[in-house]
């Protein structure tokens, strides 16, 4: 009886896989404070998505980790470059499954910011051309959707009309709208080489204490062409989740971020809570809040629980 009137339900079609790419092959690399998650090269890339598949996956969001950086993160939007190639390989392999890239400079320039730096400062115009051209690339591979998390004003309108004016009017958008300057970044940070060599990220991405901020970050994307609305990180701002899914006709994904996974997965080693409940517990709640898509390093193992519990 209890399972019949359950008001929130986690399923299969809403969890969304990362994925960590690198260059090379024959490559799996342990991320040591990400325990469970690798760094692939796209010939294990392809194992991996196999396998998740038979579990039930159908949705990947996909990382690069640059080996060649410069500061103009020339490799961001190389048709040579480490995502573009593992798109490509990913879509001949498995047409049916849904590709989202992320479309940063972070993992792509010599310094670890999300932009063009000049003068000590990252210059927001000159970042979202390369952005576009970043996002076009990633069509031509095969991306289905392309995910900007670079926080840069304008951006989201920039890559619209970059698609469009390339032919990639299909092409959806899922900003990472509301991204606050968190502490829970600090393993993906570790998987994706991406720690700044100087500064923070402050001022582009937002203040955690503000909530009036992330509507407004969230209504200038969705005017600017945005398909899908993202709040990052996801169990710390259930009431922005809630807020937005409130004030908006547009799907609400939510984030659970590289630090809420490793505090799980290091609490479960020590015997001190359950991983699986914890898991479960913590994506109804993100669920509840008002997000209808949810990103989760947990996300195979979430696929192996509901598959047992049914």
């Amino acid at each position: 009886m209890r399972r019949l009137f359950r008001e929130t339900r986690i399923s299969s079609e809403e969890l969304i896989q990362p994925f960590f790419v690198v260059d090379g092959s024959s490559k799996k690399e342990a991320i040591a404070s990400m325990p469970g998650i690798y760094r692939h090269s796209t010939d294990n890339l392809l194992r991996s998505i196999e396998q998740y598949q038979k579990l039930g996956g159908h949705a990947g969001l996909f990382f690069g980790v640059g080996s060649k950086k410069d500061a103009n993160a020339t490799s961001a939007y190389s048709p040579a470059g480490i995502v573009q190639k593992a798109v490509k390989a990913v879509k001949k392999n498995f047409p049916g499954f849904l590709v989202i890239t992320d479309v940063c400079l972070c993992g792509y320039t010599n310094h670890g910011h999300c932009g063009i730096v000049r003068d000590n400062y990252v210059d927001n115009d000159e970042t979202i051309k390369i952005l576009g051209k970043a996002a076009v690339s990633h069509a031509a591979a095969g991306a289905d959707i392309v995910a900007p998390s670079d926080m840069m004003d304008l951006r989201v309108k920039q890559i619209r009309e970059d698609l469009d004016a390339n032919g990639f009017q299909d092409t959806a958008i899922m900003s990472y709208a509301v991204k606050y300057a968190s502490s829970f970044y600090g393993p993906f940070r570790d998987a994706a080489e991406s720690t700044p060599h100087f500064g923070d990220r402050k001022s582009y991405q937002m203040d955690p204490a503000n909530s009036r901020e992330a509507l407004k970050e969230a209504k200038q994307d969705i005017k600017e062409g945005a398909d899908v609305i993202m709040v990052k990180p996801a169990l710390a701002y259930l009431d922005i989740i809630a807020s937005l899914k409130s004030q908006f006709n547009v799907p609400i994904a939510a984030y659970s971020v590289s630090g809420e996974y490793s505090m799980i997965k290091a609490a479960a080693a020590k015997n001190w809570i359950n991983e699986r409940d914890v898991v479960l517990e913590s994506l109804t709640a993100i669920k509840r809040a008002g997000a209808g898509v949810i990103i989760s390093y947990h996300a195979a193992d979430i696929l192996k629980w509901l598959s047992k519990d049914q």
